[in-house]
């Protein structure tokens, strides 16, 4: 039998300390804001999808003896540009309790974490509809099957489709180029308005606040709290 020792290193361990340096993480004593009161009929959420700190990098699959550790290898990981979070933590949100009884929840999910994506809605108490958008990033990644090109973001009911409704031509394919590490294509958002456009709607997870949308999450918390403390 060989021993632990005789295994081969490969570039995971040598890149391991610095995914650890790296890694952002959510220093809230609670996990995350709390939840606004109000109930809403559109939800659009952009889970922080957790990839169990696996590390993009060069020649990741050789061995070390094929490695320069000297060299400034490309690395890079989800949890380095924000908190990222487990799908059973996620599970544990009661967004059920910003959810009228009519409501649609607008989710992206990550080609890896579809199966998960699905389980996450139903935890939400919703129910698995179809695909809404299909982002087309003109960018591809190199996958372990096919180039990735595409996200997904799905829909998902609760009770009945919110009424009144209004624009019924909207595209499900979005070809908009990649920006930041996870920003997502403003075509959606505003494909959603149009969609419904007299209805509540809250972004969660947000970056930003958009016009006529409310927001939640780690980002828009800090940028409140700077704004309000720019007026006291």
């Amino acid at each position: 039998m060989s021993s632990s020792n005789d295994r081969k290193i490969t570039g995971y361990t040598i890149y391991n300390a610095e995914q650890k340096k790296r890694a952002k993480y959510n220093d809230l004593p609670d996990f995350y804001p709390e939840l606004p009161e109000k109930q809403y009929d559109i939800i659009y959420a952009d889970p922080p999808w957790d990839y169990g700190g696996k590390l993009q990098f060069d020649k990741s699959s050789k061995s070390v003896d094929e490695i320069d550790p000297g060299k400034n290898i490309f690395i890079s990981s989800a949890n380095f540009k924000y908190p990222t979070v487990k799908t059973k933590q996620l599970m544990k949100m009661p967004i059920h309790k910003i959810a009228k009884d009519d409501c649609l929840l607008f989710m992206w999910i990550t080609n890896p974490h579809l199966a998960q994506g699905i389980e996450l809605g139903k935890a939400w108490g919703f129910e698995y509809k179809t695909v809404a958008f299909v982002w087309d990033k003109m960018v591809h990644n190199p996958g372990q099957y096919t180039m990735s090109y595409c996200e997904l973001c799905l829909v998902f009911k609760r009770g009945r489709i919110p009424k009144p409704r209004g624009a019924r031509n909207i595209k499900q394919l979005i070809r908009s180029p990649r920006g930041k590490h996870s920003q997502k294509p403003l075509d959606v958002l505003h494909g959603i308005e149009k969609m419904f456009p007299t209805q509540d709607r809250i972004e969660l997870f947000a970056r930003h606040k958009p016009d006529n949308w409310d927001v939640w999450g780690l980002d828009v918390r800090e940028e409140y709290e700077k704004s309000e403390s720019d007026h006291l």
